[in-house]
């Protein structure tokens, strides 16, 4: 194992135990939940926008070391992101895990969240690292319904 994946370890492990954005939002304009009924991770994903700005994101929930870190480097990644932003780093992630995109400038975009890059080597975990990321798309199809 090389020390950039005894990094990525850590930094999974880390957002795993003390994740900062594991709470609930005073207020939040979409809510969407997230289940993987094969292993039972349970997430709910809040965001509060500002104009099409991602002001504001937690989650609730429970599940694996994988599902929970990567609910909240999410949340690291795309607060602050506009909309659009937000939809092109989604896609990024989901076609690094199914090892679509090997282009290491295209993956800069996920700056932590490239720390699953190796999670495609562990077809059992896969779905526990994309909860939270196709939970956010389903809440981003969501907003733009309303708008």
């Amino acid at each position: 194992m090389s020390e950039l994946d005894d990094f990525y370890n850590e930094l999974i492990m880390e957002h795993s135990m003390n994740s900062y954005h594991k709470k609930q939002l005073g207020s939040c304009d979409f809510c969407e939940k997230g289940h993987n009924p094969n292993c039972g991770d349970e997430i709910e994903l809040q965001v509060k926008l500002n104009g099409n700005v991602i002001e504001d994101m937690a989650f609730t929930g429970h599940g694996c070391a994988i599902s929970q870190s990567s609910t909240s480097i999410m949340i690291e990644t795309l607060k602050g992101k506009t909309i659009q932003e937000a939809k092109e780093i989604i896609q990024t992630f989901i076609e690094m895990i199914k090892r679509e995109i090997k282009d290491e400038e295209k993956l800069e975009k996920l700056e932590d969240a490239i720390a699953f890059k190796n999670i495609a080597n562990m077809p059992a975990r896969v779905k526990c690292a994309l909860l939270a990321w196709h939970t956010m798309e389903d809440l981003i199809q969501q907003a733009e319904k309303k708008e």
